[in-house]
């Protein structure tokens, strides 16, 4: 692996912890961004732990230099700050698979408590697919995307996306593309901690052609108006169609966790209701697209092929309850045609 810190002690610190391990070979250091792309293309290493805050190329730029030239997978190891939750939301959208928020802010001497952590993510990081990345996109001259099924009852429809490991890059590609108008809401749950959803939420914002704004609980649902699930609680539709948060115990091992929204969604708009599991670790979702789809509503999963991880959309597939398989490339065409129709 290759260590990305512009902090001598940290990328000291890191290697120490990851040698440790026995299965970690620590192939190059880094100080900044602009060293960190040359090592990684001259030693292309099966994983990167990645900074933020750097002088001259921060993070988020050398993930994006790196992607655009080798499919390596990076996690980033930042600060638990405003600026550090911003940052790190930033790194994920331009590729970064995951990340792990150093302890002590910046400069860390007690790395022990993020350990296994790391250690963990690192090695799931190295066995993401992240080939499509160098793919040239296939050509969509001429063809007019199908609808996924029949079209929804007339009434607020409302789409809802669960995604996990590679999903904020996923969403950062799908938003800026999606019509929402005066027909739909759209509710969004992505596996991740609390702050980080807010980020994200703002981040989405400036590149949809909507409001997208995290959950508050007793909001009515409005069209045109997209929600982020909150981090670290459940998010459901109640029966006035307003938002709801919990802090119930995790389901799947996660909260928020799809299969709690996805359910109260089937529950309260019926077939007026698009559920779209796109990369994510785990199951979550599978279980709540069921319902989803034994309401008439319509069903959407991410495939292989563009999935960074292609675990929930694989769950919901083998469970028999997904309409449409489609490339990441396509989701926006359907969800907008759905949208539009009825």
């Amino acid at each position: 692996m290759l260590l990305v810190d512009d902090s001598a002690f940290m990328r000291g610190a890191v290697a120490r912890l990851l040698t440790s391990d026995g299965r970690f070979e620590v192939v190059g250091q880094a100080s900044d961004g602009t060293e960190g792309v040359r090592l990684a293309l001259e030693l292309n290493p099966d994983v990167i732990s990645m900074d933020y805050n750097m002088p001259g190329l921060n993070g988020a730029a050398a993930t994006r230099q790196i992607l655009a030239e080798r499919a390596i997978p990076i996690v980033m190891l930042s600060a638990h700050t405003r600026e550090g939750e911003a940052a790190t939301i930033e790194a994920l959208t331009a590729g970064a698979v995951d990340f792990v928020t150093k302890p002590e802010g910046e400069v860390s001497t007690n790395l022990s408590s993020v350990r296994e952590e790391l250690i963990t993510k690192l090695i799931a990081a190295s066995g993401v697919n992240l080939a499509f990345r160098l793919a040239a996109p296939a050509s969509t001259a001429g063809s007019r995307p199908s609808s996924p099924r029949k079209a929804a009852p007339a009434g607020l429809k409302l789409v809802a996306i669960a995604c996990s490991t590679g999903g904020p890059a996923a969403l950062a590609e799908l938003i800026p593309a999606l019509r929402l108008s005066d027909q739909a809401v759209l509710v969004i749950v992505q596996h991740m901690a609390r702050g980080y959803t807010r980020a994200l939420a703002e981040q989405l914002a400036e590149r949809a052609q909507f409001p997208v704004r995290e959950a508050e609980a007793g909001v009515e649902l409005s069209a045109g108006v997209a929600w982020v699930a909150a981090g670290d609680q459940h998010l459901f539709i109640d029966s006035r169609n307003r938002l709801a948060l919990s802090e119930a115990p995790l389901v799947n091992g996660v909260r928020p966790a799809a299969d709690v929204t996805l359910a109260s969604v089937a529950q309260q708009f019926g077939a007026r209701s698009l559920g779209v599991i796109l990369t994510g670790m785990g199951k979550d979702g599978a279980r709540g697209l069921a319902e989803i789809k034994a309401v008439g509503g319509v069903t959407l999963a991410q495939d292989r092929s563009s999935s960074t991880v292609f675990g929930m959309p694989k769950a919901a597939i083998e469970l028999g309850v997904v309409d449409t398989v489609a490339p990441l490339s396509r989701m926006a065409s359907l969800i907008n045609r759905w949208v539009s129709e009825g």
